[in-house]
């Protein structure tokens, strides 16, 4: 019989350092949840994604038991660490800060593909060429 779920949390954390500090420990604390056993699992899980910050949804069962599905990072900050940018443009139609190549573009979409809407690779290189263009960064061929 499967358990009955109490809901569902949905944090972003960086990859690797989730601590019991907030917003960790006070958001799985309301729910009853053990809190070092998700810090231990998610930066067991998340190792390999360090410097990103990783979406997560925690589903809670009534028992106060937990899974969770990490995402992978957002497009923006897989695009700003291919261009190696700290941050993105103030004002992304006048100010262009960076320049990625159509390849580093597909690699992006190669690693986003799995959380977007589409399945098409062109579809999804769109979608991803909107977010660059969103934070200043220019697609050149």
């Amino acid at each position: 019989m499967a358990k009955k779920i109490l809901g569902y949390i949905k944090l972003q954390i960086e990859a690797g350092k989730a601590t019991p500090a907030p917003p960790v420990g006070p958001a799985l604390g309301q729910r009853g949840v053990n809190i070092m056993e998700f810090t231990k699992a998610f930066n067991e899980k998340t190792k390999d994604k360090m410097g990103f910050k990783v979406p997560v949804i925690i589903t809670v069962y009534t028992d106060k038991s937990f899974t969770f599905i990490t995402k992978q990072p957002p497009a923006s900050a897989l695009l700003m660490n291919a261009a190696g940018l700290k941050k993105g443009s103030d004002n992304a139609l006048k100010n262009k800060v960076a320049k990625i190549t159509r390849a580093q573009l597909m690699e992006v979409v190669d690693r986003k593909i799995e959380d977007l809407n589409t399945d098409d690779k062109d579809m999804a290189a769109n979608i991803i060429a909107g977010s660059a263009r969103s934070i200043g960064i220019e697609i050149v061929d």
